[in-house]
């Protein structure tokens, strides 16, 4: 049972009602003044972040903004209890009370040091490497077991917790965890292989077998699209690295082969100039790069003819507007040699049919 007694004997309990006034009014003060210094970094802060330019004093203020109040509470009562008389026992219970919550204070420091930092490197990135983006996620998540795998292995050192042998036992159970966990644990792999090996960044237009979008953001367990509907599609790492993916971000120019059709009826002399025209349109046309044009074959109802050009950008966008560009003036160059595109119309020959009838019904 709880002695009493030997409690009330404890020298923090005999301090005279002046002291402990003294001691509580020392505590609240230090408080409200913590609180207030918190509450001016944090108005500091904001102000900073308000601007478009990324401040040099936002890494420190983000970290000091994210002292705990619980810390305030004890650096309160160690201050107060410094006008009062206490016992061992009661400074030893002080003291690693302190320590305690030094050591997850300076947690919440480190952790949010390295979120500010990785949030400033993230916004870098896009502009220059979005690579890197990708694997700011993973990182992070890296810093921030192995910041508070300190923490707690510091505070049960401090609790009189024999921590190797802890860490000892952990590796054992660390198997069991792992194989029951083995799933989450081949999306954790595969995210560091993205991370690594990097088939695809944040901004990169991926197809997966019938899905297809845009990366949004490269998480521990998934990857999510964005796909050109609209909704977001999230696929898990592991069967994103198992399937096999098409990176049109990777793309540095697009090749394009389109066909173009004319009637059997068009002379010789205007299908040897075709080749030619098409050439002259596609040269005409900025960022692109003509490969050839030929009288590829005569088709089953039509004189076809194969183009093939590359445009020096990936984007699709720009590749429409180009082909779209070379459709109309093609269009409008055959109609001034008056050559018309074929139809898919099929023809019917009768045998023993007079070819002056045939000719008749063709026109």
């Amino acid at each position: 049972m709880l002695d009493f007694d030997s409690l009330a004997s404890q020298p923090l309990f005999t301090n005279s009602p002046l002291h402990w006034l003294i001691a509580v009014s020392v505590a609240v003060i230090v408080y409200l003044i913590l609180i207030a210094i918190r509450g001016v970094v944090r108005r500091s802060l904001e102000r900073l972040k308000a601007t478009p330019d990324d401040e040099w004093l936002e890494i420190p203020l983000s970290v000091l903004s994210r002292t705990a109040g619980f810390f305030f509470v004890v650096l309160s009562v160690y201050a107060g209890t410094q006008a009062l008389t206490v016992g061992p026992i009661f400074t030893r219970v002080l003291n690693t009370a302190i320590t305690i919550s030094l050591f997850w204070q300076v947690g919440l420091w480190a952790a949010a040091a390295a979120k500010a930092w990785l949030e400033r490197k993230r916004r870098r990135s896009m502009a220059v490497d979005r690579a890197m983006v990708g694997s700011l996620g993973i990182i992070g998540f890296i810093i921030n077991v192995a910041i508070w795998a300190m923490v707690l292995l510091l505070t049960l050192d401090n609790l009189g917790v024999d921590i190797t042998a802890l860490i000892a036992g952990l590796g054992i159970g660390g198997i069991a965890v792992a194989l029951a966990v083995q799933n989450i644990l081949s999306d954790l792999f595969a995210s560091l292989s993205i991370t690594l090996d990097r088939p695809f960044v944040v901004g990169d237009f991926l197809i997966i077998g019938e899905f297809l979008g845009s990366v949004e953001y490269i998480g521990i367990k998934s990857t999510r699209l964005r796909s050109l509907s609209g909704e977001q599609i999230v696929m898990s790492n592991a069967d994103l690295l198992g399937s096999r993916l098409r990176n049109y971000g990777r793309m540095a120019e697009r090749r394009v082969v389109f066909t173009t059709s004319v009637r059997y009826e068009t002379p010789i002399e205007k299908v040897e100039k075709i080749p030619v025209l098409i050439r002259e349109i596609i040269e005409a046309q900025s960022d692109t790069r003509f490969d050839r044009s030929h009288f590829m074959r005569h088709g089953p109802t039509a004189l076809d003819f194969e183009t093939v050009y590359y445009v020096l950008s990936p984007d699709y966008n720009k590749y429409m507007d180009i082909q779209q560009a070379i459709n109309v003036r093609l269009h409008r160059e055959l109609a001034k040699l008056d050559v018309k595109f074929a139809l898919p119309v099929q023809r019917v020959m009768l045998e023993g049919e007079v070819p002056e009838r045939e000719t008749a019904a063709a026109a």
